[in-house]
């Protein structure tokens, strides 16, 4: 059996390495606010919700799929619960057992008693999930908890499970272990096999051992260790292949339970999250994941994820149509929004990828290749490099890792210089990118670098929004479609801060 909750083809691969460039872009986009609030304070959770959301799907096909479990779960909170419980019982027990399981065991005997507890105790765990299954079945649409429910009760039924108990009852070898060897040329016994036990009663008289002898036999003395350690070893080795292929089992039904409890941490991740959101009162929707090509991105209302985790006032959410542009500039009042708009696209990206909730009335985006970011940094504590030396070292890494079809979002990159040279080191960047087919969205003050854009032959391709600003100085923290503007208005952050 296979859980397939997060695909429909394949389990999630929870080992998988880290994606290029992961640590900056959990550190710009602030990405351990979101899994703070999957996780709620649960280690198993936050792990599994860096893993699937960092690893995002490229398919919208996938992602839909991944979207109508997650649907299921809302419509059905308690169903999700019932799952998790049940995956976690195998550790709370093992957790007071695993001592007398013995699986770490190098003797086979001892090996195969405690895989037998364990297959004991397993079965009880996936009777349970079977109920579970009869119960829901038929409440749930989604084609993986659909497909999830039939693999249970197609595979787990009254007759498996009598099959197996009878199994374990005989390989507790209650009436002793019956095994065929031959001599060695030494004498000594080679090819042990495992005999099934003749089930045939015996009769009183063969009991008190009248009639002819059925076979021979001797009784080693109590205290003879030497005598009792040979009849040990040589139980091994009859054992020792049942021992092998009853903890293989053991293991691929704890590998089961590990792998559905995985995949439902995930989920649950979601629900926390969505119910952190919701409680800001602010609109929640299932992105429309669109095709690689041709480039898309429009929202309505799209609000930034982590202002909403961490701010007690209302956050304010914007609306963006690219209309296929590869390139979005983003111009504007200093501390107006842009960056908050900037991380929204990024978080709301990586969310829609991974199958979750977005912050929004409406979402819709092309799938990419992986998000990367190049964010304004400070200077190095160090002292080894300068900030520029820094963003060039960082770009240069960003070079290596992304592909056609990647999504790099870039907030005041090479701001660490003068203008001139800032807004040349850009274009060069950027039009280089767009030659490879990767989407940008860039943040900038710089003038010069938006500007250019305006007037070369790539304007039908570039999208520019501005931060807007009140005719008082005051700030909306609304993102609209503008062309630059030759000031940032930092003349308003100025008679703000020395006039208080």
């Amino acid at each position: 059996m296979k859980v397939h909750l997060l695909s429909a083809d394949r389990d999630f691969d929870f080992s998988a390495e880290a994606i290029p460039e992961q640590e900056a872009l959990v550190q710009d986009l602030e990405l351990d606010v979101v899994f703070s609030a999957m996780s709620q304070g649960d280690p198993v959770l936050d792990q599994v919700a860096r893993q699937v959301v960092l690893h995002g799907l490229d398919s919208p096909d996938e992602i839909r799929y991944r979207q109508s479990v997650l649907s299921d779960f809302i419509g059905h909170p308690d169903l999700v619960g019932e799952l998790y419980a049940i995956c976690l019982d195998p550790i709370r027990a093992r957790k007071g057992n695993w001592g007398i399981w013995g699986r770490t065991s190098t003797n086979p005997s001892t090996i195969l008693a405690g895989s037998v507890r364990e297959l004991e105790m397993f079965a009880g765990f996936l009777k349970q999930l079977r109920a579970v299954a009869e119960k829901y079945s038929d409440v749930v649409g989604s084609d993986g908890l659909t497909n999830f429910f039939w693999s249970l009760q197609s595979n787990l039924t009254e007759e498996y499970f009598d099959t197996i108990e009878e199994h374990l009852r005989r390989l507790r070898f209650r009436h002793g272990v019956l095994m065929s060897a031959v001599l060695g040329p030494d004498i000594s016994g080679r090819d042990f096999v495992l005999v099934w036990p003749n089930q045939t009663k015996t009769t009183w008289r063969q009991r008190l051992g009248l009639g002819p002898k059925r076979g021979y036999s001797f009784t080693v003395p109590p205290r003879d260790d030497a005598a009792s350690q040979s009849l040990e070893n040589l139980r091994s080795r009859g054992v020792n292949l049942v021992a092998n292929a009853v903890a293989r089992s053991a293991d691929h039904v704890e590998s089961y339970l590990a792998v559905l409890r995985a995949e439902l941490a995930f989920y649950i991740g979601c629900l926390n999250l969505r119910e952190a959101l919701s409680l800001r009162g602010v609109p929640l929707c299932f992105p429309d994941p669109a095709p690689a090509t041709p480039v898309q991105l429009q929202a309505t209302a799209l609000r930034d994820p982590i202002l909403i985790l961490r701010s007690k006032t209302d956050v304010f959410g914007n609306d963006v149509r690219t209309g296929g542009k590869q390139l979005v500039i983003v111009t504007g009042a200093n501390s107006g929004g842009k960056s908050t708009f900037l991380r929204s696209i990024g978080v709301a990206q990586l969310l829609m990828q991974c199958g979750c909730v977005v912050p929004a009335e409406a979402f819709r985006s092309s799938v990419c290749r992986g998000v990367f970011t190049h964010f304004i940094r400070e200077e190095d504590s160090s002292m080894e490099r300068g900030r520029l030396d820094d963003e060039l070292a960082r770009m240069s890494s960003l070079v290596d890792s992304l592909v056609p079809g990647s999504l790099l979002l870039c907030n005041e990159s090479f701001a660490s210089t003068n203008e001139r040279e800032g807004s040349e080191i850009g274009r060069q960047v950027v039009r280089t990118f767009l030659e490879s087919g990767v989407r940008v969205v860039y943040v900038t003050h710089q003038y010069d670098f938006a500007l250019s854009f305006t007037r070369s032959s790539e304007t039908e391709s570039v999208l520019f929004l501005r931060a807007e600003r009140d005719a008082d100085g005051s700030r909306s923290f609304k993102i609209a479609e503008h062309e630059p503007q030759p000031t940032s208005y930092g003349a308003d952050l100025y008679a703000k801060v020395f006039s208080e």
